[in-house]
């Protein structure tokens, strides 16, 4: 069983900057692309940015610019990070990793997340 664990949440003004990490250990699959995912009180869950083994990054519109994606591979543990710039108050939500496996389906249970805060 795959262990998910973010952390680095917190609360921050706007203008800010966070930085989070997440650390999915026992994976049995190999993974390709991993992912950062927010939910925000009452919305959906959405990706915000995303990275493959290689190193190609991709990110939501709403974070282009401000938000950058970087990973390390060990042989069963992914560590992924996001460090959050220019931080704004619609990027309050819960922030979860996950590596996609199609636009819907993930590789690896949901974990906490950690609670991201901007205020105004």
């Amino acid at each position: 069983q795959v262990s998910v664990m973010e952390s680095g949440g917190g609360l921050v003004q706007a203008g800010g900057s966070l930085r989070l990490s997440c650390s999915a250990s026992r994976s049995t699959i190999s993974i390709n692309d991993v992912a950062w995912y927010r939910q925000a009180p009452g919305k959906q869950r959405e990706l915000v940015a995303r990275i493959s083994r290689q190193g190609s990054t991709t990110f939501a519109d709403s974070v282009k610019g401000r938000f950058a994606i970087s990973r390390d591979n060990a042989a069963k543990t992914v560590t992924v990070y996001l460090q959050m710039n220019s931080l704004k108050p619609e990027d309050t939500a819960i922030y979860y990793c996950n590596a996609p496996a199609s636009d819907t389906l993930v590789w690896w249970p949901w974990g906490q997340g950690t609670q991201v805060t901007v205020s105004s």
